[in-house]
């Protein structure tokens, strides 16, 4: 009797166990686990594929040539006799950036550069906020018009706009000079006090419309509710533009100007063109860009321009995390 209710027991309980083990076998450690992360990770790799392009361009062009210039950076390339022997490179260590540490050509070109952003940004930022909150006062379609307008500056090539403001500048063929002669006023747009000036106007007219434009976009996308708020509580439109509509360009301004200011400091096509003009006004090393190409190209010392390069490069940086860190600061 106990034999035949232990067989029945027996029996009655190993279903049951199987069944156990099958929804153990089958549920969160199973097939279906295994090919639902399968999926994940297909669907992760066609997302990571979309980036691979950009991927391989920034490697190509940006983290190869900059592990390329660290290493020549590092050598100094010397030739035996007279120069007419076979070139030989030496590892130097840091020497040419204790050198290029030292330069003061290259630190007063610097300072030069600084001087003529910490002028020249922020009158192209005021000009561009106006503009962008002009053209959002306006009708669409009239907007639509004179974006087109103030936009065609940004489209010409820096070489081709620096070459037609030479001629406007110009004393003999260029209409400016009369023209302000009628007013009595000379002006000499190559010498060595108006120089930067002529510059600065060439640079002001060739990003307002780029920054106009990211400006004009962010005023879009605020709320017009906001604005009949404002007017029903008896808001004008300037307390509305400087109360509400500023505040909330503060992040294109920074964008705007970060973008400014990285593009001054490196700032090589207009004065490389301007001494072709007045070679005794801008030197040689007049910027920094200008002497990191002479001396890679006139006097061919490559391993030295390349370390200028990299000092350039991580002045920049600094620069532009300070002005961002203390703009976020601000916000904050």
């Amino acid at each position: 009797m106990t034999a035949t209710i232990q067989a029945a027991t027996k029996r009655r309980r190993s279903p049951r166990g199987n069944t156990t083990r099958k929804k153990n076998s089958g549920g969160t450690g199973g097939p279906a686990l295994r090919a639902r992360s399968g999926w994940r990770v297909k669907q992760d790799l066609k997302g990571a594929s979309l980036s691979l392009p950009f991927l391989l361009g920034f490697a190509l062009f940006t983290l190869i040539p900059v592990a390329m210039a660290l290493k020549e950076s590092v050598f100094a390339t010397k030739t035996s006799g007279l120069g007419f022997g076979k070139a030989t490179s030496t590892f130097v260590g840091f020497d040419n950036f204790a050198e290029a540490l030292a330069d003061t050509s290259f630190w007063a070109g610097m300072f030069r550069v600084f001087i003529y952003a910490v002028i020249v940004v922020p009158l192209g930022q005021l000009a561009s906020l106006a503009m962008a909150l002009v053209l959002d006062g306006v009708r669409r379609r009239v907007a639509a018009r004179f974006r087109i307008v103030l936009l065609l500056p940004y489209m010409v090539p820096g070489l081709v706009a620096t070459m037609v403001w030479i001629f406007l500048y110009s004393p003999v063929v260029g209409p400016l000079s009369d023209l302000l002669q009628v007013f009595g006023v000379q002006v000499n747009f190559f010498a060595g006090n108006t120089i930067w000036s002529s510059i600065g106007n060439l640079a002001i007219w060739g990003g307002i419309g780029f920054n106009m434009l990211i400006m004009y976009g962010s005023l879009q996308s605020i709320p017009h509710e906001i604005f009949e708020a404002a007017r029903i509580d008896g808001a004008g439109e300037l307390r509305i533009a400087m109360d509400i509509k500023v505040p909330f360009l503060r992040g294109s301004l920074v964008l705007t100007s970060l973008l400014a200011i990285i593009g001054t400091l490196q700032i090589f096509n207009e004065p490389l063109l301007f001494r072709a003009v007045t070679p005794e006004t801008i030197t040689k090393d007049f910027t920094p860009a200008m002497m990191i190409y002479n001396q890679a190209f006139q006097v061919g010392n490559i391993n030295y321009a390349t370390a200028l390069s990299i000092v350039l490069g991580v002045v920049v940086g600094i620069v532009s995390t300070i002005i961002y860190r203390f703009t976020n600061r601000i916000e904050s």
